[in-house]
């Protein structure tokens, strides 16, 4: 098969779609990569790299998109990019179409086979595509934070973990899954007071073991939320629901309880995030301010760090990625998990979670 590899075009957008050690695989395969020039600029891989590993340079992406029969890449595809893709082509990459319909509408036209990363499945039911990504933004949620707190960007003037004498700050974390976990093991270091919040009573019981006491645990409810985030200096939220858009656990009204400063990370974003206040913001101007509570809401936070973020999502697509390029759509048929990934299909919506929240 021939594998396309476009050059990210989305704000501050610098991960790559494959590395050139995932590029070499795809050849030792039996493939033929194409990659945009430039194309991995972002982690330090001149096209030189990349013609070493056995991939062809193309001059544009209209080049890759032209010729390539499996498109692969990092973030959604913009506007630029949904009018060239075709039914013959399958499209490999991260969507999150819940919050976005237009580009769900521009992905239906082009008739393209469109597989997201985020919700392919194992066979434990987890998310081996998001994963990665989950722990790299969990993590850079506590450090988008800590500098959201200082007064010179509008916080509280809080250091997260305090001094000698001085209380750390209280972080808050909704949802104990792969981000909030990374989240609270980063602000845990730190030494800041955390709590987290989950409505998996069997969930927090394994947080309470794994974190050996050192977090405060609460089964959400709309009292514990309130109470929560009226103390903390910063709430990281982290809940997800597969494919489907984010429940809004703090709302407007809510931000009147909270201390003046104090900060949201809205880690959902994504999935259109979990805060009633949350519109997406970028690298470069990634914060703003509602009812005197600031707001991180970056919709691509593991892109500020490329080369950890590209070689960790490139390990966890890759064997996906081959089966795609050995057997096409029917390496669906042949694996539940990837099935669980095909979002689009023929001009149609298929996976249930997508579909219902574009109604």
């Amino acid at each position: 098969m021939r594998v396309g590899l476009p050059k990210e075009i989305k704000n501050h957008e610098y991960r790559v779609g494959l590395t050139p050690g995932a590029v070499r695989e795809y050849v030792a395969h039996g493939h033929e990569v194409l990659v945009e020039t430039g194309a991995g600029s972002g982690i330090a891989a001149d096209d030189d790299t990349y013609v070493a590993a056995g991939a062809t340079i193309l001059p544009t992406a209209a080049d890759v998109f032209d010729r390539a029969q499996m498109i692969v890449k990092v973030k959604e595809p913009q506007p630029s990019e949904w009018v060239q893709l075709r039914e013959d082509q399958i499209l490999f990459t991260y969507l999150h179409l819940a919050p976005d319909p237009e580009q769900a509408k521009g992905l239906m036209a082009s008739g393209v086979t469109a597989i997201a990363y985020e919700t392919v499945t194992d066979r434990a039911g987890g998310l081996p595509l998001l994963a990665p990504m989950s722990e790299v933004a969990g993590r850079l949620s506590i450090e988008a934070a800590g500098s959201a707190l200082k007064a010179y960007n509008g916080g509280r003037g809080v250091l997260m973990g305090g001094v000698p004498g001085v209380a750390p700050a209280r972080i808050v974390v909704l949802g104990g899954g792969v981000v909030g976990t990374h989240a609270a093991r980063m602000a845990v270091g730190l030494g800041a007071e955390v709590t987290i919040v989950d409505r998996s009573i069997p969930r927090l019981r394994q947080l309470d073991e794994l974190f050996q006491g050192r977090v405060r645990t609460r089964v959400s409810t709309l009292e514990a939320i309130e109470q929560e985030i009226g103390e903390a200096d910063a709430v990281i939220g982290a809940v997800l629901i597969p494919g489907a858009s984010a429940p809004k656990l703090v709302t407007r009204a809510m931000l009147g309880h909270m201390k003046r400063r104090a900060v949201l990370v809205d880690v959902a974003i994504d999935q259109g995030g979990c805060f009633e206040t949350s519109h997406a913001t970028t690298h470069a101007d990634p914060t703003y301010e509602v009812d005197g509570v600031i707001h991180y809401c970056v919709a691509n936070m593991p892109g500020a760090v490329p080369l950890t973020s590209s070689h960790a999502l490139n390990n966890a697509t890759l064997p996906y990625g081959l089966a795609l390029a050995a057997k096409g759509i029917a390496a669906c048929d042949e694996d539940e998990g990837l099935m669980a990934g095909l979002n689009i299909r023929a001009g149609r919506i298929i996976n249930e979670a997508v579909a219902e929240s574009l109604r």
